[in-house]
């Protein structure tokens, strides 16, 4: 569960980062839209593959998530 929650931060930073850059920059609309996109799949991402860290760490019978 503590890879979980290191994963969970790195993403929320991640997240933020990226909210920051497309807040203060000067691109378009569809620019900001298409990295928002981009960090929730990322952070979809990451999230199952913590997730699955987790149910291989105490051994689950069902490791998907």
């Amino acid at each position: 569960m503590n890879i979980f929650i290191k994963n969970l931060i790195k993403i929320t930073a991640a997240a933020l980062f990226v909210f920051t850059l497309a807040a203060c920059g000067d691109s378009d609309a569809e620019d900001a839209g298409e990295k928002i996109d981009e960090v929730v799949t990322d952070t979809g991402n990451a999230i199952e593959d913590a997730c699955e860290d987790v149910k291989e760490g105490v051994e689950a019978k069902d490791e998907d998530c």
